[in-house]
């Protein structure tokens, strides 16, 4: 019994004390830390390649007289991070889209819950009739006016109006939030609100190509089933940071669900944070293959551009390809050479190599409608199916308006990832 005894004693000590430890308050007197933390292990999201830290020297592989005025030669480091394998692509960003077209006509339709706090969010286990032969009655009815009506209407057909397809989000200025100027500032002055039309833009292969016949592309790329795994295009700069942000939300909600920790936020990848992973680890590296030329030992092209004087399916593409066509690079990324130029987060200035940091270098400017054309300009990267070799090469920058699409620019999403190593498991 005195066993007995002293056991249960010893076990209401070790309660107490554990008690203790998870409260914060005690940890036995001792430094422990807190005890409660949530479990993290490195994550490997789907359709990402890992991409080590690591220096490079950014800028023209070869002799480049008129590039050198825009992108000196100049060694940078980078954070470790994830990169999308391959350019996001059509069926991809058809996800985004059926996402917003169906949150909208749940609104319509008020399929809401409400937790305890009073906060709605839509129900996603109600089922939407588009077609008035199931579900509630009058649920049709209700989302008309998502469709095209009247004149509008072509041959009779019942066609989503693609234009009313907005997606609303927010995202937080950290860099206003940090300067010592605005430190006093209350906490919403730093939260920015976006509203974006993430429709992309059909056409643009009518639009970027005069007395051309492209017509066939505009009716079919986007929704054609054959075009599913090629990259999106005529998505402009504000449509894609709208589709890394709802990608970050459709993780979070997820790991909310299932109790998993969140990390960090989907986004575009900064100008040489993509000339890095474009480079796979080889030095002075013109394309992400080595180099120098754009054909292997066999004469086959290496890439998806423009060949010669124009022979645009000499490489096997008459536009684009799929987005996994021809081999990756060391890093395991796809047509980081070539098939659609891609948008990255950096703000396109001549002279940023003078004053940009040599770590992580990000310059970035978030020009709203009101600001001069000059100020929207955006870094676009890897050249594309009707360039020529030179805009494929590593080292070679361009620039678009962050308003604008083209049947040429699409993207791919970027991860920071967190930790030292992704080998680093203790």
């Amino acid at each position: 019994m005195k066993k007995l005894a002293l056991i249960c004693i010893v076990i209401t000590a070790l309660t107490a004390s554990v008690g203790c430890q998870k409260s914060g308050t005690t940890g036995n007197g001792q430094l422990v830390g807190v005890q409660d933390r949530p479990k993290w292990d490195h994550i490997n999201p789907f359709g990402m390649v890992y991409i080590p830290s690591g220096t490079f020297h950014s800028g023209p592989s070869d002799e480049d007289v008129n590039n050198s005025l825009i992108q000196r030669s100049r060694s940078k480091s980078i954070q470790g991070f994830y990169m999308d394998d391959t350019e996001v692509t059509n069926n991809e960003y058809r996800q985004f889209v059926n996402y917003v077209r169906d949150s909208i006509a749940h609104g319509l339709l008020d399929h809401y819950t409400e937790d305890d706090n009073g906060n709605k969010k839509i129900d996603w286990t109600y089922e939407i009739d588009w077609t008035g032969t199931g579900g509630a009655e009058g649920d049709a009815g209700s989302l008309d006016q998502m469709f095209y009506s009247g004149d509008d209407q072509y041959w009779g057909r019942k066609e989503l109006n693609t234009t009313e397809l907005v997606f609303s989000y927010e995202w937080y200025d950290w860099k206003a939030a940090a300067q010592k100027a605005m430190r006093d500032n209350a906490r919403s002055s730093f939260i920015r609100k976006e509203e974006v039309k993430i429709y992309p833009d059909t056409l643009v292969w009518i639009h970027d190509f005069s007395y051309s016949y492209n017509e066939p592309m505009t009716r079919n790329y986007f929704w054609h089933p054959s075009f599913d795994d090629y990259p999106v295009v005529g998505v402009n700069w504000n449509q894609a940071n709208a589709f890394c942000a709802w990608r970050t939300k459709i993780w979070r909600d997820y790991a909310a669900e299932n109790g998993e920790t969140m990390g960090e936020e989907f986004r575009l990848p900064f100008e040489h944070e993509w000339e890095y992973a474009a480079r796979g680890g080889l030095e002075a590296a013109p394309y992400p293959w080595g180099g120098p030329y754009v054909r292997n030992s066999k004469g086959c092209l290496l890439a998806n551009f423009k060949p010669g004087r124009g022979n645009y399916p000499e490489d096997g593409g008459f536009y684009t390809v799929r987005a996994d066509s021809y081999h990756p690079n060391d890093y395991g990324l796809y047509n980081m050479a070539g098939n659609v130029s891609e948008w990255t987060s950096t703000a396109f200035y001549e002279n940023q190599d003078a004053f940009g940091h040599d770590m992580n270098t990000d310059i970035r400017y978030d020009a709203s409608k009101e600001d001069p054309e000059t100020l929207k300009r955006k870094v676009i990267r890897g050249g594309s199916w009707k360039d020529i070799a030179y805009y494929i090469q590593t080292g070679s920058r361009h620039w678009e308006y962050q308003d604008t699409s083209k049947s040429y620019i699409g993207f791919r999403s970027a991860l920071t990832f967190l930790g030292r190593s992704i080998d680093d498991k203790y």
